[in-house]
């Protein structure tokens, strides 16, 4: 069998004996190379089409990746706001706990107790026999915690207040109430009631106690109050009269020298004069009274015992 082929470009005419084993040879390794370029050529087509597939899932791969880092951005903003919402509750709960503190100091100083026994400083005994596990908190039950105690801070811290009223009060009317002696070192010489008259004779009534004692011995004022005279009063001599509220008054007489003018506000146990022997006295002593609604009264109840 013989193939003819005519070249394009020469117009001749070449014949070929397919029968002849060198022209079989050439056929065949024409074909070789044809089939073989074009399996190539699929290769690659092939590939690149393939390749486009892997892409689009890495792009999409990569979109979710960013919006988890957003996502974790996110709860850890939100997260960060809890932690920061509950410092400022736990910083509201010191400051308490330190108002709390002073407060209970200074009633235990008021109230005259036992430091050791109520130190406020050092957190209160406690213990317990460890037998339960307990469980651990958790952000939500730690809400309830800090309500809780914050609650508890609140309502100690009220319960505290009102006590410390009460003590308050009851302090100063210890303070505005008559009590002790008006002369440390001294004697009575003369009690309240009826008695000779040291001048006369005659029996006169005594509206106050007579206390010895020598002439510029400290005079103090037996409760707090308001000095409402500071002068000369006929025969009281020099004296000092207080008034402490609730229709309670003293009064200082014959005195040497007076320490306090009228308006001044007095404590308890300020030094208001010296005793002496001014107006109608035989001596160096004070004549002491206590007033009640205006009118006289025993003043021995208030002074206690006198030497």
């Amino acid at each position: 069998m013989n193939v003819i082929l005519v070249g394009r470009r020469s117009g001749r005419l070449k014949q070929f004996d397919l029968r002849h084993p060198v022209t079989i040879a050439a056929a065949f390794t024409i074909v070789v190379l044809v089939v073989g370029g074009a399996f190539s050529l699929g290769m690659r087509l092939g590939a690149r089409r393939g390749a486009s597939v892997p892409l689009r899932e890495l792009g999409g791969w990569s979109a979710a990746i960013l919006q988890q880092q957003a996502q974790i951005q996110q709860m850890r903003r939100n997260f960060q706001d809890k932690v920061d919402a509950l410092a400022l509750r736990v910083g509201q709960m010191d400051a308490s706990v330190i108002r709390l503190d002073a407060l209970g100091t200074r009633l235990v100083h008021m109230a005259n107790l036992d430091d050791r026994e109520f130190d406020f400083g050092q957190p209160p005994p406690q213990g317990g026999s460890g037998d339960s596990p307990g469980v651990p908190a958790q952000v939500p039950s730690l809400d309830a915690m800090i309500d809780r105690v914050q609650g508890e801070l609140a309502s100690r811290e009220q319960q505290l207040g009102v006590l410390e009223n009460l003590i308050l009060t009851r302090e100063l009317t210890k303070q505005v109430v008559p009590a002790g002696s008006p002369v440390q070192d001294g004697w009575i010489s003369s009690y309240y009631g009826d008695r000779p008259d040291p001048f006369t004779g005659f029996t006169e009534f005594h509206k106050g106690l007579d206390i010895a004692a020598p002439a510029g011995t400290r005079v103090e004022a037996v409760a707090a109050g308001l000095v409402t005279w500071a002068g000369p009063s006929s025969g009281y001599g020099n004296m000092v009269q207080i008034d402490h509220g609730n229709g309670l008054a003293t009064r200082y007489c014959h005195n040497e020298k007076l320490l306090v003018s009228v308006g001044q506000l007095v404590r308890k146990g300020q030094v208001i004069a010296l005793v002496g022997s001014t107006g109608r006295s035989t001596g160096p002593h004070l004549h002491f009274e206590v007033l009640k609604n205006g009118a006289e009264v025993n003043p021995l109840p208030y002074v206690g015992a006198v030497r």
